[in-house]
């Protein structure tokens, strides 16, 4: 095994329960920082779960006590002084893990505990569903060192708006749980001790859900970007015929209007 296939099978801890994959970013000494290894990882494991039937729900989680730190600084500081196309390539690597997320057919939730910052902020946003521990803090530190969060403000102006994502970007400034929740950064903030077993819950009943329902959610959701208003209830029209035919549409009406035998005391 090669020096760079060792790093990725190192990077990366994947388990499925209940239908649901765990992907945990495994760079705990370095705050969990996005190396190229990772990056690789995490689209490979992105792919291998929209081809595994049974996955239903995919979750990002962090080892240790922060959830991704960003980009390697190390990596970094040695892309200063390489070639213009090998940063290019770099650069698209990441861009196409955060696409990845939203072309893979199941749900990603991302479970924030610690810190997610700069492109591991990215990382968090990027997925359908964010819950974070009351303790977890959110982004972008870049400026500070005269960098620029570049591919992650696509997915920023779209959670935030343009007022509040250029505040976060040029200030650089971190924010609390519970005020990235008020932005509009992430869905649910889940006190500490009870974080772990509060997701597995949460996750675990998404997995529970039609998954052709969620299929066809997420589809339509992200599809909509592009479309003005009609156009969006035309192809809102027929993902609405795809599900009326549907076998978990199907079963789920009969089910709904089949009288339940009354409990015997």
């Amino acid at each position: 095994m090669s020096t760079g296939e060792e790093a990725v099978a190192e990077v990366l801890q994947i388990r499925t329960e209940k239908g649901v994959r765990w992907l945990t970013l495994n760079r705990p000494n370095r705050r969990n920082a996005l190396n190229a290894a990772l990056v690789q990882a995490l689209r490979d494991a992105l792919r291998d779960a929209s081809a595994d039937p049974g996955v239903r729900v995919v979750v990002l989680a962090g080892a240790g006590l922060d959830f991704c730190a960003g980009a390697d600084i190390r990596e970094l500081r040695e892309s200063l002084s390489a070639p213009l196309g090998e940063n290019l390539q770099a650069a698209e690597a990441l861009g196409e893990l955060f696409v990845a997320i939203r072309r893979c057919d199941r749900p990603v939730v991302a479970a924030v505990q610690g810190r997610a910052l700069a492109g591991g902020c990215g990382l968090a946003i990027a997925c359908d569903l964010v819950l974070a521990a009351e303790s977890a803090r959110f982004g972008f530190p870049e400026v500070q060192i005269g960098f620029v969060p570049a591919m992650v403000m696509a997915i920023l102006r779209r959670n935030v708006g343009e007022k509040r994502a250029f505040d976060l970007v040029s200030t650089g400034r971190t924010v609390s749980a519970t005020e990235a929740e008020r932005l509009g950064l992430l869905n649910r903030v889940i006190n500490d001790k009870n974080f772990s077993a509060e997701v597995e819950a949460f996750v675990t009943a998404l997995a529970s859900r039609s998954e052709t329902a969620l299929r066809l959610i997420k589809r339509l959701l992200y599809s909509q970007d592009t479309m003005g208003y009609e156009a969006a209830i035309r192809a809102g029209s027929m993902v609405n015929v795809l599900a009326r035919s549907s076998e978990d549409a199907r079963g789920g009406i009969e089910r709904f209007l089949t009288p339940q035998a009354p409990e015997r005391g």
